[in-house]
């Protein structure tokens, strides 16, 4: 009896373990507001030029959003690299490619002008946009980054929304370095802009 008893108790604890992984492939619960299938909240934030810019300026065009925590972060910083390569792919469809971050947008935008690409970033700076999509994550920057970025930052996400507004992809990072293929991204677009 005792065996049985560990094999349901195991089995048990292996579907739940089960369930957990493929809940959600990014190992952090993707909040509700954000769920494939839902209307992009509507949001504000500014440009780089301090106009007010709203998610709902998106509609008409299929979008790939990023959360990116700032250029303070390495991670962050590649990965807007690594995108310039797919940014004419981004744009052949007719898509936008755009970078929300909570802190100065200097060095990021230095890596794009590099590139000579023109992805939009937008600024949300009182964490306001990342408190409103559950994307806050408190005490994210590193020790030495506080004095002059805070404690607080954005927890990376990636979303792919298509023309009507309605998001069709949604990736949480499972750690603050990991981030999605930009692969992965631009056929999630070319789905979106199809859809």
């Amino acid at each position: 009896m005792n065996q049985t008893v560990i094999w349901v108790a195991a089995v048990a604890l292996l579907v739940a373990v089960s369930w957990l992984m493929f809940r959600n492939k990014s190992g952090r619960p993707v909040p509700d507001i954000l769920r494939t299938g839902k209307p992009l909240p509507d949001f504000a934030a500014v440009d780089e030029q301090s106009d007010p810019v709203r998610s709902t300026d998106l509609i008409g065009s299929a979008t790939v959003m990023l959360f990116v925590r700032g250029s303070w972060c390495p991670f962050c910083s590649s990965q807007v690299e690594d995108l310039t390569s797919y940014y004419k792919d981004i744009v052949d469809l007719g898509g936008k490619l755009i970078f929300v971050t909570p802190k100065p947008l200097e060095t990021t935008r230095r890596v794009a002008d590099f590139f000579e690409v023109e992805f939009d970033f937008w600024l949300d700076e009182s964490l306001g946009v990342a408190k409103q999509l559950g994307l806050l994550h408190q005490l994210g920057v590193p020790e030495e980054f506080n004095k002059e970025y805070g404690g607080d930052t954005v927890w990376p996400t990636a979303l792919v929304i298509d023309p009507a507004g309605i998001i069709r992809f949604v990736e949480l990072s499972k750690h603050i370095s990991d981030r999605p293929d930009p692969k992965v991204l631009l056929a999630e677009l070319r789905r979106a802009v199809s859809a």
